[in-house]
């Protein structure tokens, strides 16, 4: 894909939700992380709901130490939210599929906003390689997954051609750190304990 296509290295982002072609906002360089910063993160990501006093604990830090790193994570960018991960296939949503998309130079914005209107749209990258976007799709079933393609996304104008792989089996990698086992019962409950 050209250069113009994507976002330009080293040019300053515009907000999301922006109109096209609107003035940029100075690019502020994210400030270094140190191990403490990272551990903090790799704890959120296995658990968004722990509180803060646990993870004060287990990064050896005060609870208001930690509380203020959470906070500085937060307004820096680096932590955008907290959310819930779903088994899709308990959810209701048996089939999953990635599907590859060459599409129209110059139409990424286009196409992109497309996307994100259609059912069990999950993730939308735009990608080097020998095709341009990569969409990752829940669909309750294979029937529903075979008219999000044929009757969706071929439908988009400025969609040259798609190539669907389905998921057979997938493992969620921040379900479990390194060599610790599941944890057993409820998850912990909100708050700072």
């Amino acid at each position: 894909m050209p250069d113009e296509q994507m976002a330009g290295a080293g040019s300053a982002p515009v907000p999301p939700g922006s109109a096209p072609g609107a003035t940029p906002v100075p690019a502020v360089p994210p400030r270094p992380l140190d191990p403490i910063d990272r551990s903090i993160m790799r704890l959120l990501q296995a658990d968004g709901r722990a509180s803060i006093r646990s993870v004060a604990e287990q990064v050896h830090v005060s609870r208001a130490n930690a509380y203020a790193r959470i906070n500085r994570l937060i307004d820096d960018g680096v932590i955008r939210g907290f959310t819930a991960r779903v088994n899709h296939e308990r959810a209701g949503q048996g089939a999953s599929a990635y599907i590859t998309l060459k599409i129209v130079q110059n139409s990424w914005r286009t196409v992109r906003e497309q996307l994100r209107e259609l059912p069990g749209a999950a993730h939308i990258a735009l990608v080097s390689g020998d095709f341009d976007v990569l969409l990752l799709v829940h669909t309750p079933d294979n029937r529903t997954l075979r008219e999000l393609v044929l009757t969706r996304l071929q439908a988009i104008p400025e969609v040259l051609s798609t190539r669907t792989l389905l998921v057979f089996e997938e493992t969620d990698l921040l379900d479990q750190g390194p060599n610790q086992p599941p944890v057993p019962g409820p998850p912990p409950a909100l708050g700072e304990d």
